[in-house]
């Protein structure tokens, strides 16, 4: 068979694709890999029991907020990552913007406190197991998730594998909020970025191993 007979009977039976087909497809994997890390969560680490009382607390809003929003931006950015030459737009750019501002909160809130208070702002009861238990419960959020963007049409793969790491990651610091009881700017800048990050990372290594047509 002729290239221009197989181009020719390859093109007669192409269908188009949904609309949506991409956001729908990262939705479904959020609607399993979400009540996972839940699960997860309740099971190895459990909900911290003075959850009600902590939920009175403007803090405790802007430690759940502030992860939520980076996987909404993530999740933006892993949808157009999941198409060829779809563009980033301003995502990129608002994404920063949130990881700005909560580093010049905490650098603020460090500013403002006393020498003595410093030390426990920035490190708090449980810097050390934060950002690993982050990760742990990204793990079927980053399954998930990569299963959805393999799915689809992915061309820039390291961007892609990253796009879906932090979505996973920013999603399962979201789920962690709800056992962590360290309440502090500096601390949330850190430590829980810090969690977003190693997921990050393991998808953009993995991402052209993972990812590929």
């Amino acid at each position: 068979m002729k290239t221009d007979e197989l181009i020719a009977m390859i093109a007669a039976v192409a269908v188009p694709v949904k609309t949506g087909a991409a956001s729908r497809r990262l939705r479904y994997a959020l609607a399993w890999g979400i009540p996972s890390a839940l699960l997860l969560m309740a099971t190895i680490l459990g909900v911290r029991p003075d959850i009600w009382q902590a939920a009175t607390i403007p803090m405790f809003w802007l430690k759940v907020l502030f992860p939520t929003a980076v996987a909404l931006v993530s999740f933006g950015l892993a949808q157009r990552l999941s198409r060829p030459g779809a563009g980033l737009g301003w995502l990129p750019a608002i994404l920063a913007g949130l990881f700005i501002a909560i580093w010049l909160l905490g650098v603020f809130v460090v500013a403002q406190a006393d020498v003595s208070k410093r030390s426990e702002l920035v490190f708090g009861e449980s810097w050390a197991t934060c950002p690993f238990s982050i990760t742990l419960l990204s793990v079927p959020l980053f399954v998930a998730t990569m299963w959805a963007i393999k799915g689809l049409a992915p061309t820039r793969l390291t961007l892609a594998g990253a796009a879906a790491g932090l979505l996973a990651g920013g999603a399962a610091s979201t789920v962690y909020a709800l056992h962590c009881p360290e309440m502090t700017a500096p601390f949330i800048g850190i430590w829980y970025v810090g969690g977003m990050m190693i997921p990050t990372a393991i998808g953009a290594i993995m991402g052209p191993r993972l990812l590929r047509w």
